[in-house]
């Protein structure tokens, strides 16, 4: 700890609130990223921020030094966060928020409920994570995706809180053995299993650059398409094994024949579209407003985030307008 860092310790575990809000500040972002990762919300994320803060501005006389300022506030972060698994009861919805006339085709297959928000890529640190712990085994770049984050859900809380420790953020076992009062031996075979289960998981090979050539080409092309009620110009951009989410709904449609079917029903709608680019979980994101029959405004509809691999689409997924927000999107699009 440098003596910035000591200093600014002493005078705010003396009561000092400036130093306390300088000494924390350059953790926040991560943090915030460490409790979506863990929730899969947004606005969870950031009341179990809040909570951490809080409980870190109280406790900091309990602060024994032992470990670094940012290793604590990771022990309090996770706990916060995985007290909130605890105490909420996570009920999806039962019906998706489409537009009229909309009737949805039988899907592929039901899958389990998952509860999941996208994570604007506004709220990320460019330097966030770039030196992560000696143990990592996983990029900053995929550790942000949407398909990972997904995986993550579907895992139960302590492994998925261990996994995240170990190989996103790199701390050692010891390390996350404290942090969650467990023994070593317990953190081991906690991300043993973890890790057995994410290896089973499709990974997106080769994705191209954000905001490269390829990427700009394939998602302006989508986005025209979808304007235009385009169902053969969408499938065409899509992989043969595509994959068509819905998160909290528990269905999936697999396959180019399975989404021309789940488009075909979309497009088959009267009103237009307009389609606003923006980023999500490092990827290409469309926030879709919808007009009305009659040819008022543009309303909010749905975001999707776009996965895309090599020169296609290799998944689309879907979640309803109430995300907007955090992206800075309005409910109603201006003229």
């Amino acid at each position: 700890m440098g003596t910035v860092s000591t200093d600014l310790l002493e005078l705010a575990t003396a009561g000092d609130q400036n130093a306390f809000r300088e000494l924390v500040e350059p953790y926040r972002s991560e943090l915030h990223l460490h409790c979506y990762r863990i929730l899969g919300s947004i606005q969870d994320a950031e009341d179990a921020l809040q909570e951490t803060l809080l409980a870190a501005w109280r406790g900091l006389k309990r602060f024994e030094r032992r470990a670094s300022v940012r290793t604590w506030l990771y022990s309090v972060a996770t706990n916060r966060a995985l007290n909130m698994l605890r105490a909420t009861k996570r009920g999806p919805q039962t019906e998706l928020s489409m537009p009229p006339n909309v009737s949805l085709p039988e899907p592929t297959r039901r899958i389990e409920p998952l509860w999941l928000e996208p994570y604007p890529d506004a709220l990320l640190d460019p330097d966030l994570e770039s030196t992560p712990g000696p143990e990592a085994r996983y990029e900053a770049k995929e550790a942000i995706s949407l398909a990972f984050v997904t995986a993550l859900q579907l895992l139960p809380a302590r492994q998925r809180a261990v996994l995240i420790l170990r190989d996103v953020l790199g701390f050692r076992a010891a390390e996350v053995a404290s942090m969650l009062d467990s023994t070593v031996e317990s953190v081991t075979s906690a991300l043993k299993r973890a890790r057995a289960t994410l290896e089973g998981r499709p990974r997106v090979a080769y994705p191209p650059p954000p905001d490269s050539p390829v990427e700009r080409d394939l998602v302006a092309r989508l986005a025209d398409a979808f304007e235009a009620n385009d169902v053969d110009g969408i499938v065409a951009l899509l992989a043969d094994d595509v994959r068509l989410a819905m998160p909290p709904l528990p269905l999936e449609y697999v396959g180019r024949t399975e989404a021309a079917r789940f488009y075909a029903a979309v497009a088959a709608r009267p009103g237009h579209r307009r389609l606003v680019k923006t980023r999500a979980n490092g990827q290409p994101a469309l926030a879709f407003y919808s007009q009305d029959v009659e040819g008022g405004e543009f309303v909010a509809s749905s975001l999707t985030v776009v996965t895309l691999a090599s020169d296609r689409v290799v998944a689309l997924d879907r979640f309803d307008a109430g995300v907007f927000p955090h992206f800075g999107l309005t409910r109603i699009l201006p003229d």
